[in-house]
This record gives structure tokens, C-alpha cells and sequence, in this order.
């Protein structure tokens, strides 16, 4: 009976105090109805209403308080608040009723408002709500349980907002943002907030007080994935480090802590924790045996963190694999880690296709792993590691990189010494270095990381004099050794050496590396190397002599070039040549060139097709117009030099037993040599004419790439989202167009070339827009005069109008173009047929404007009585303009 009795006395008092927030002018009465409102709040500090009344108000009307008051920022009874009273009353009803709600409220308000003195009031309460530490009684309410019935979007929005804190302020505050806002303050202090949650955890349950560390374990998560584990960890770590060191209690509820991950957060969390802990007795007190619980954890431990990866310091390694070594549950795991590592490390792929960090890695694992044995385990494993001895010595021995034989040699000699410590061991010579002395020192997994290298070096210093001493080869070895032996050669011995030091060294600065392999001779070998061949070296020489054997082999390229373009046209730059891309597209011209119509249809079928990516299609575009530019071109033979010119700065050498010259004649050829000559007269080469060898072949590049433009594919749409390539494609049409000038097929080319483009000459990208205005240019530059009218009759109106409109001025165009395209756009369609006949009749070889305009004089007559025409009789009309043919 209590409950309905109560909800509707709060909401009757509620909206009363509401009613009167907003029609009151009056502020003493504003400051009433506010503290009023305030003794609702569950704060401690009054004692007016029950705490049965308070729930009620918080669980229904307190989110409905709020939004009102965000909602009246610029109210005037807000205004007329001063400070004291603006803290006490509005700021108030943030920092004392239900943390979640506020914070929810709070965070949407700065997401809507835009920039003012409201969204400054509510950024000032968000930073007292942090500085207030309403994080951590938000994390504590959650960890009484007191919402278990809250709904799951209502949770995640929640934790998105608490994670993302930082963003949004970011993203809405810039550049006013708060530095309490920024990662660098808000993580640590996320941190801090979460040890206090813990620490008031651990007391509840000392008193005997259930507690949930779901939602705790939800934003440790959280906050990991989206990469700030860093941040959290270097100041969560070190106290829970300390705090677990004496205390059973707070390793449990640590233990819980990590055991409540969610298992799709579960590797940013441990990833970060290890790598912040110091020391495996650490890690194993906070982690506890949670490997041996969570497979995910499992998995990133003793798999993707030593196998996978190898971005971990030896000093995480060492608490790595230590933690594994601390607790007997755990120890078959690190028998598990040995044998995977064994395996890795004595496969001669792994050597041959990982990089030399990775192995270095790897061994620097293996060799913690056999420090951390026992004598049982080591027995138990012997087996494996006699084999991985063994297998990977040998593999990485045959390799040619020094550093991986010398990795392969101190890991040898660390296994030999720990698998036959009485027995016969290997030894190995090699130069100490960091590395070295790096390797050694993880056969001892309990030194620290910082003692590691100084502890190592003094020790090594005498072993290395020692060695140095033993072989006669190395720098430093004693050289009067053989003199002590052989007095009687100590004059030899000393004149010898006196000689040798004497030798001048042999200057091998010219010298060249040997090519490993020579460059193809044929085209099909060419083919097959680019095709199967996998030596780099092979691969390169083949494309670099390509375009070379194409174009001087011209059958053998016929005969395999559109073989050799498929080829060309998926190949990838797997071995990183230089100028790849120059290499390949210079190959495919050359086939274009050679073997031009097979070549172009693939190429131009090809470029439809499905299964290419936009970079293949838009390199297809790319040959096609550089092949026909090359077409179009005189043929030139090469190495031949012009009729009539004469080199004139070619220095000409005198005789030895010549006689010498006047200075005049010295300074006259200087002259001579200096000075460039532009022409000489009738010394110029002439012009000889030749054949364009792109015109009869115009309409195999051009037709086919207009046959499938508007059918979309799976991974293609040329008129919907792929607009770079219909850009290219309008370009590529309107080059290969005007390239055609001239030709047969150029006034078909050009009339299907503005049907294509008048559709998408208002496309949304710029791309395409510049390339319709190129093709429309391309088009009246090359279709003849006389074909534009009776093939464009329709279209020429409305191009000069779009033209206008673009504001491009037809200077480009000749003056029978100009005028044709200018009459026409102004007379009635009834007239277009007489003016193309007067423009027919007129002098088709008019060479200046005045003379175009001269011919078409009867026409302007005719257009005179063009009234008189259409109204005169059927007869009538027919004699007038007979007569004005016949004239």
C-alpha cells in the first residue's frame, strides 16, 4: 500500500515544484522551489523526507529534474543566481543524486549544445563531477548490485561513455577543451577511481558484504580495446602490485577481477597488464590461475604473445614465462610453451620467411623456457630438445646472414650445456656482442634485466682475451710467438713481414657486383620467368628486357602477346623493384604497339570484366592512350641524323703533328661551338609525310569501351561509386578521339563520344565534369566541318548552350566551326536544312573567317524573305527557291 501511495505523492510534489520553476519570475521563490527539490537527493544531509521518498525520486523523476535543468540553461531565474547559490542549488543536483544518471545527462548535453555559456556551466560541473570522485561512487553502486534490473543498452551506453569520455569532449569542446579531459589526466584518474572501487570492495567483504565486480571488469575491457591499456595500467599496475603483495583478500579480488573480463576484451587486458607488471611473483598474485581457466588467456599467454608476436621486452618475456613457472597447475602449460617453440625454432620455413627480430625472439624464448626447467621436466623433454638442437643449428649454419648463424650458435652452445652438463658440449667461435651477451643471459631467468649486461661483460672480457691469445688470426694475438720458437728465422721472418707491409692494396673501387643471373634472350623465356619464375633477381632482369624484346622481335610478339599482356596486366611488385610501374606499362605499349588488335581487345574486354581492382583497370586506360599516342606518331628511324644539319658544337680533336692555328681562327671556332643555331635556311631537314598508323585502327580502341559502361558488377560501377575511373574513361575516349583526327571513322568516333558524355555532363565529381569538357573539345576539333550539322543537328544547340554556360570560349575552333555553331543555335529548327545547304554550296575551302562569311551572303538574303516564303503559295514557294539555288 506504501508504494503507489508514495510514487504519486512524489510526482504530484514534483511536478508542482516544476510548474513552478517555469512560470515563477520571481527568484526568492526559484531558490525556495530549488532546495526543495534538493531534499529529495540522497545525500545524507537532510532528514525531511524518508529515504523511501528519496529512492522514488531518483529511480523515476531525478533524469526528468535534469534534462529540465540542462534544458533552461538560459532561463532567468537561472540567471539571476550568483555564485554561492548557483553551486549550491544547480550544481548540486549533479553532484549528489544518482552518479550514472548525472553523468548520462551530462555527456549528452556536451554532445548537443553547441558553443556558449550553457555548454560552459555544464563543462564546469562534468570537471567537479570528476574532481568530486563521482567515478568511483558511480563504480561502487555497481558494485552493491543496486542495478542488476537496468536494461543492457542502458550498460553499454554507460561504459561508451565513461571510455569515450575523452573523444567526445575532443570532438565538441576543441579548442576549449578541458586538460582534466584529456587521456593523459582522465585514464590515470580512471585508474585511481577503479583501486578505490577495489579497496572499498575488499573491506565489504572483510564485513561480510556481497559485492559485483561485473561492471568494474566491463570497463577494464573497454578501456583496453580501444587502446588506452597503457595509460590505465602504468598507473592501476604498481597498486595492485603493492596492495596484493601481503593481502589474500585483495589477490581474490583481483583474481575475480580478471576472471569477469569479457572474453572479446580479455587479450587487450592481459597484453596490458603484462606488459606493465614487473616481475612474475607479481603477475602471478594478480593474474592468479587464470590461464588455466580462460582459454582466450590461455591462448594469448603461451600462443600469440611468443609465437605470433615479437614486440615484447626480455624483461616481459622473463615475467612471462616465470608467471607460467610459479604455480604447479601452471608448470604443464610451460612444457607446452617448450615444445611449440622447439618446433618453430627448428623449422628451416620459419628461418628462411621470418625476419631476424623474430628469431631473436623466438630464441630468447626457448632459451627462459630451458632456464626455468627442472631436472624432471628436462628429462621428460630431452628428446625435443636434442631434436631442436639439432634441426635448428643446422638450418641456420646454412644460412647467409652472420647474424642468424651467430643466434644459432649461442643457442646451441646454451642448449649443449644444459643437456650435457658432464658430458662433451658444443662450442662454438663467434664475436661477443649486445646480442650475444643478451642471448647468455636469459639461460638465467631470475637475473633482473637491469643487472643483465653490466654482470655479463666483465665476465666475458677475459674468456674473449683468452680466445684471442689461442688463435694466431684474430687482432691481438701475440706475433712473437714464432720468433721465440725459430731464432733462426728471425731475420726471414722480419724481412718478410717488412715486404708485406710494403704491398700497395689493389684499388677495387670500380669493381661490380656479378649479376647472378643473365637477362632473357627470347621473348618466351621472358614469359616464362615473369610467369613462374620465383628468383627476384630473374624476375627483374626478365621486365626490365621486356619492352626490348618486344619491339625487336616482332613476330615472336605477335605470336605470344596477348598471353604476355594477361601476364603483364596481374603482375604485382612481389620483390620491390625499382620503377616497377614504368617497367610494366613500357612493356605492355610495346605489345599494343607491335601486336595491336588481339592486344587492344583483350585489353579493352578485360576492362570490364569482373575479378580487377580499379588500379588494373585505370593502368588498362593508361596503355591504351599512351599506345595510341605512340600510333599516331611518324615513324622515325632512330640513330640517323637529319638531312643538312651538322653538329655545331661538336669538338673536333687536332693532330698530333699539326701546325698550330691562329688565335683568331681558336677564338672563331669557340665561337662557333658556343653559339645555337635555331635554323639555317634551306639547311633544315625537310618534313617527309608518313602514314598515321592509328587511323585505321581508331575504332578498336575506341568502341569497344563503350559497349558495357552502363552494366554494373559485384565489384564494379562505372556510372555509380567508381567516378575516378569514369573520369579516366571520358578522358582516355576524348584523347583517343582527337588522336583520330583525320580518319575515316572520326565522325562515328565523335558522335558516339558526346551521346556517352551529354548524359553525365552535370556529374557530381569534378574528375568527370573537367573530362566531358575535354571530350566535347576533342569532339568539334576533330570531326570535319561539314559532318557537324547533319550529325549533330540535334546536339549542337544544346553543346554551345552548356558551353556558354561553362563560360568556355570557342576559340579553339576554326572560323567555319565557330560560325556554324553560332547560326545554328539561333535559328529555328525549320531553318537548320537550308543553312547547312548554303554552308554546302558555299566555298568549302575558305581559308579566313571573311570569306566564310562572304559565301554565306545569299543565305542572309534568303533569310530576308524567309516571311515571304512561308507565306506565299505552294507553287510560289517552289519557283523562289529554285531561284535561290540556281543563284
Amino acid at each position: 500500500m506504501e508504494g503507489p501511495d508514495t510514487e504519486a505523492e512524489v510526482r504530484l510534489e514534483v511536478n508542482r515544484h516544476v510548474r513552478t520553476l517555469c512560470t515563477s519570475g520571481d527568484a526568492v521563490e526559484v531558490i525556495e522551489t530549488l532546495k526543495l527539490l534538493t531534499c529529495y537527493l540522497c545525500d545524507g544531509s537532510n532528514t525531511e523526507f524518508s529515504e523511501t521518498l528519496m529512492k522514488e525520486f531518483n529511480r523515476v523523476h531525478y533524469t526528468r529534474i535534469l534534462k529540465f535543468l540542462t534544458s533552461n540553461l538560459q532561463a532567468d531565474w537561472l540567471q539571476r543566481l550568483n555564485a554561492s547559490q548557483h553551486r549550491e542549488l544547480w550544481d548540486r543536483f549533479f553532484l549528489s543524486g544518482p552518479p550514472d544518471q548525472a553523468m548520462l545527462v551530462l555527456m549528452d548535453c556536451i554532445g548537443t549544445l553547441s558553443q556558449s555559456s550553457g555548454q560552459d556551466k555544464v563543462v564546469d560541473v562534468l570537471e567537479l563531477y570528476l574532481q568530486a570522485g563521482r567515478l568511483a561512487v558511480l563504480l561502487w553502486t555497481r558494485c552493491q548490485g543496486s542495478n542488476s534490473s537496468e536494461s543492457p543498452q542502458l550498460r553499454e551506453m554507460l561504459l561508451g561513455r565513461l571510455v569515450s569520455l575523452p573523444d567526445i569532449t575532443a570532438n565538441h569542446l576543441h579548442p576549449h577543451n578541458r586538460p582534466l579531459f584529456l587521456p593523459d589526466h582522465y585514464y590515470p584518474l580512471l585508474a585511481r577511481e577503479i583501486n578505490c572501487t577495489l579497496e572499498k570492495t575488499c573491506r565489504a567483504l572483510r564485513g561480510g558484504q556481497d559485492c559485483s565486480l561485473g561492471f568494474v571488469a566491463q570497463l577494464l575491457g573497454k578501456t583496453c580495446i580501444q587502446g588506452h591499456s597503457k595509460l590505465l595500467f602504468r598507473e592501476l599496475a604498481p597498486r595492485l602490485c603493492s596492495s596484493t603483495r601481503s593481502d589474500m583478500v585483495w589477490q581474490r579480488v583481483c583474481w575475480r577481477l580478471m576472471e569477469n573480463v569479457p572474453e572479446r576484451w580479455m587479450e587487450s587486458v592481459v597484453v596490458g597488464l603484462v606488459q606493465a607488471v614487473d616481475g612474475p611473483d607479481a603477475l602471478s598474485r594478480i593474474m592468479g590461475n587464470l590461464v588455466v581457466k580462460n582459454k582466450k588467456a590461455q591462448f594469448v599467454v603461451t600462443h600469440k604473445l611468443l609465437l605470433l608476436q615479437y614486440k615484447c621486452e626480455s624483461r616481459v618475456l622473463r615475467s612471462l614465462l616465470g608467471y607460467l613457472a610459479r604455480d604447479r597447475e601452471r608448470r604443464p602449460l610451460l612444457a607446452q610453451v617448450l615444445r611449440a617453440l622447439c618446433q618453430a625454432w627448428s623449422s628451416s620455413s620459419a628461418v628462411k620467411h621470418t625476419p631476424l627480430e623474430q628469431q631473436l625472439y623466438l630464441s630468447r624464448c626457448l632459451l627462459l623456457c630451458v632456464g626455468l626447467l627442472d631436472d624432471g621436466e628436462l628429462e621428460e623433454l630431452r628428446a625435443d630438445l636434442r631434436q631442436c638442437m639439432l634441426g635448428g643449428i643446422q638450418c641456420r649454419l646454412d644460412s647467409a646472414v652472420v647474424r642468424i648463424r651467430r643466434i644459432g650458435m649461442v643457442v646451441g652452445e646454451c642448449l649443449s650445456s644444459r643437456l650435457d652438463a658432464g658430458g662433451a658440449q658444443l662450442k662454438f667461435e663467434y664475436d661477443h656482442d649486445e646480442e650475444t651477451r643478451d642471448l647468455l643471459s636469459m639461460m638465467d631467468p631470475h637475473v633482473s634485466e637491469e643487472a643483465t649486461v653490466p654482470a655479463d661483460r666483465p665476465a666475458n672480457r677475459p674468456a674473449e682475451q683468452k680466445e684471442s691469445a689461442r688463435s694466431p688470426g684474430r687482432p691481438g694475438s701475440p706475433l712473437s710467438s714464432s720468433a721465440e720458437q725459430d731464432p733462426a728465422g728471425d731475420a726471414g721472418s722480419g724481412s718478410e713481414l717488412d715486404s708485406d707491409d710494403e704491398l700497395a692494396p689493389y684499388d677495387m673501387s670500380a669493381d661490380r657486383e656479378m649479376p647472378t643471373a643473365a637477362p632473357p634472350r627470347y621473348l618466351r623465356d621472358c614469359l616464362e620467368a615473369l610467369m613462374s619464375s620465383k628468383d627476384a633477381a630473374r624476375v627483374e632482369l626478365s621486365l626490365r628486357a621486356a619492352e626490348g624484346l618486344v619491339r625487336r622481335n616482332v613476330s615472336a610478339a605477335r605470336e605470344v602477346g596477348v598471353e604476355l599482356s594477361k601476364v603483364l596486366v596481374h603482375l604485382e611488385d612481389s620483390y620491390c623493384i625499382p620503377d616497377f610501374l614504368a617497367l610494366r606499362r613500357g612493356a605492355m605499349v610495346a605489345l599494343v604497339v607491335t601486336d595491336t588488335v588481339p592486344v587492344v581487345e583483350f585489353l579493352t574486354t578485360e576492362f570490364y570484366a569482373v575479378n580487377y581492382s580499379l588500379r588494373q583497370r585505370l593502368d588498362v586506360l593508361e596503355v591504351l592512350a599512351l599506345s595510341a599516342q605512340e600510333l599516331s606518331q611518324p615513324i622515325t628511324e632512330q640513330g640517323r641524323p637529319p638531312r643538312g644539319a651538322q653538329p655545331t658544337n661538336a669538338v673536333i680533336p687536332l693532330a698530333q703533328n699539326a701546325p698550330p692555328l691562329h688565335w683568331r681562327q681558336v677564338v672563331e671556332q669557340r665561337i662557333q661551338s658556343k653559339t645555337r643555331r635555331f635554323a639555317k635556311g634551306a639547311a633544315s631537314p625537310t618534313v617527309t609525310a608518313a602514314p598515321n598508323r592509328y587511323a585505321p585502327l581508331a575504332g578498336f580502341f575506341f568502341f569497344p569501351l563503350l559497349r558495357n559502361y552502363d552494366r554494373p558488377q559485384v565489384t564494379f560501377d562505372l556510372m555509380g561509386s567508381d567516378h575516378l575511373v569514369l573520369g579516366r574513361l571520358v578522358h582516355t575516349l576524348g584523347l583517343l578521339t582527337h588522336l583520330a583526327v583525320n580518319a575515316p571513322v572520326a565522325t562515328q568516333m565523335g558522335k558516339a563520344l558526346l551521346d556517352f558524355v551529354w548524359a553525365v555532363r552535370y556529374h557530381s565529381d569534378q574528375v568527370v565534369r573537367q573530362g566531358v569538357l575535354f571530350a566535347v573539345c576533342a569532339v568539334f576539333l576533330t570531326m570535319p566541318a561539314q559532318h557537324l550539322l547533319p550529325e549533330l543537328s540535334d546536339l549542337v544547340p544544346e553543346t554551345r548552350a552548356w558551353l556558354a554556360g561553362r563560360r568556355v570560349a570557342l576559340c579553339f575552333l576554326s572560323p567555319r566551326q565557330s560560325l556554324i555553331l553560332t547560326v545554328s543555335a539561333a535559328l529555328p529548327l525549320k531553318l537548320t536544312f537550308f543553312f547547312h545547304l548554303c554552308v554546302s554550296l558555299s566555298s568549302v575551302n575558305a581559308s579566313s573567317f571573311t570569306e566564310v562569311a562572304l559565301s554565306l551572303v545569299p543565305f542572309v538574303l534568303f533569310l530576308s524573305v524567309y516571311k515571304i516564303i512561308y507565306s506565299s503559295g505552294k507553287k510560289c514557294r517552289v519557283h523562289i527557291i529554285f531561284f535561290y539555288l540556281h543563284f
